[in-house]
């Protein structure tokens, strides 16, 4: 099912534009009033293949318009539609029991307790043994043909577990969360369960390998009547011990109410057409899409995604807004994709289906993971020494009083989750930013606080405390950015430090 808007629709969202907070400067007035249209209930937190995600790439198609930017989707118009494919769990009609032996069967609440990754081969029920196998690595991965294997989800062992297990032949595989990665908590409960994918995608190699996710608060229950102690395992796994392998003298049963879906949703892009450079580009993107409706949190049901990421989005508005007949030397394509959240959807298919010559792109800038939450000084720079782009970043950010480091937590693979990530696979210089901090500061703990309890939940809203000094800090950091990449008379340039492997 392809779901469209008419454009004209856009000028009534305009018109109702949420009160501005009392800020003190009128571009981050503008900019925060933007991000209240795009992160309004109305927009319905912006899900892919959505309703009230089509109301805001609707939206933003009126504000790019509005400021003078020339349509670069497909037709004429604003819009390149990604066709997608969708499986999903219902919550309703699916079920999760612990079956002991000899025992009563004890429910897993779906969502909270546990999680399934959907895919187009997934059982649509599941009875099982288990057995815990450590870190389910390849060499762990012993007797386990027809049983669930419970892993303690280690990063290190996050890309092989799912091929170990279909090797060996496991029904299934459950990752247990290791509540000591406290770089960024697990999180429950989960919005939904779904897959979402490029349409025509070639079937994921594990597909018919039920994984699922395991919060560690229900790892007591699974373990009850092995003799083994929850709390001492996941300890261990926390700080990388050895885990012994051993079988569970229980069952786990489940039924799943699976669904699928087609549908479509765009990449808004436009063009602000540059002068003697105008054939080339630089690309700025921020992801559209958000979280839209999932299990409800205190209540709250809608994830409206305000920080994550309709603030930048609206960021790259206002600087369109803020260019109207100011032009840059090279054209400058502004991105808003879809997708992102599913799995940076929306910028791989624009990467694989450029609209401008992917060859002509000298750089890429996304706008998104940041937080102003706190006072700014120090920024991370993601892909900071792959190329010159780190060079032009700290001479911009010098003389405003903020440093640029490197991304000091690689273990969280923020790099590789985000919109950028795409370009740089394409070879071309890309990066996006965080907000940094001081270990052991209070920047720090809001920094931590934010991701524990607002981050892909519905207390990412408007309602949430900002800074609002750091924001436009920011903003202002990327407006000179842009201009000193869009009108350098020579492109940026990738470092050895970005050759393959790195």
């Amino acid at each position: 099912m392809i779901r469209t808007l008419p454009t004209a629709l856009a000028l009534a969202l305009l018109a109702g534009c949420a009160t501005a907070p009392p800020i003190r400067d009128a571009d981050t007035r503008a900019w925060w009033r933007t991000t209240a249209d795009l992160s309004s209930d109305r927009m319905e937190g912006r899900d892919t293949g959505s309703a009230g995600y089509e109301r805001a790439a609707a939206y933003v198609a009126e504000r790019f318009r509005r400021a003078g930017l020339v349509p670069a989707g497909e037709g004429g118009t604003y819009f390149q539609r990604v066709p997608l494919s969708e499986v999903r769990v219902e919550k309703a009609g699916t079920a999760f029991e612990i079956v002991r032996d000899g025992g009563a069967a004890v429910p897993l609440r779906f969502l909270h307790d546990i999680n399934v990754r959907p895919t187009e081969r997934l059982p649509a029920a599941l009875d099982a043994p288990l057995a815990f196998r450590g870190y389910c690595s390849k060499s762990e991965m012993r007797d386990v043909r027809g049983r669930i294997a419970i892993c303690f989800n280690a990063r290190r062992t996050a890309g092989e577990r799912n091929a170990a297990a279909l090797a060996a032949g496991a029904a299934g595989l459950i990752a247990v969360d290791n509540p000591y990665f406290t770089v960024e908590p697990p999180r429950w409960p989960a919005a939904y369960a779904r897959t979402v994918r490029i349409a025509g995608a070639e079937p994921l190699p594990d597909a018919a390998l039920a994984v699922f996710r395991l919060n560690a608060d229900a790892f007591a229950a699974l373990l009850q009547g092995s003799g083994r102690d929850a709390a001492a395992i996941l300890a261990a796994g926390g700080r990388d011990a050895p885990l012994a392998a051993f079988d569970v003298p229980a069952r786990l049963r489940a039924r799943l109410d699976l669904r699928t879906a087609r549908y479509s949703a765009p990449n808004v892009l436009a063009v602000l057409p540059g002068t003697d450079l105008k054939d080339r580009y630089l690309v700025l993107g921020a992801h559209l899409d958000g979280y839209g409706r999932g299990e409800p949190v205190d209540g709250d049901g809608l994830y409206n995604g305000t920080l994550d990421d309709a603030a930048y989005v609206a960021l790259l508005a206002r600087l369109a807004d803020n260019r109207k007949g100011r032009p840059f030397r090279r054209s400058v394509l502004f991105a808003a994709f879809t997708g992102e959240e599913k799995g940076l959807l929306g910028s791989n298919h624009y990467v694989r289906h450029p609209t401008v010559p992917l060859a002509a792109s000298d750089a890429m800038i996304n706008l998104d993971q940041l937080r102003p939450l706190f006072p700014l000084d120090l920024l991370t720079m993601l892909a900071v020494d792959r190329s010159s782009l780190g060079e032009t970043a700290r001479a911009v950010a010098g003389p405003m009083g903020i440093r640029i480091q490197a991304d000091p937590e690689p273990e969280r693979g923020l790099l590789q989750r985000a919109d950028h990530w795409p370009f740089l696979q394409a070879g071309i210089p890309a990066t996006g930013f965080i907000f940094g901090y001081v270990p052991g500061t209070e920047a720090e703990r809001r920094y931590r606080l934010w991701y524990r309890t607002r981050y892909h939940h519905p207390a990412d809203d408007l309602s949430q405390p900002m800074d609002f000094a750091a924001a436009a800090k920011f903003n202002s950091f990327f407006y000179r950015l842009v201009e000193a990449v869009a009108d350098a008379p020579d492109a940026p340039r990738l470092l050895p430090s970005a050759a393959p492997g790195r």
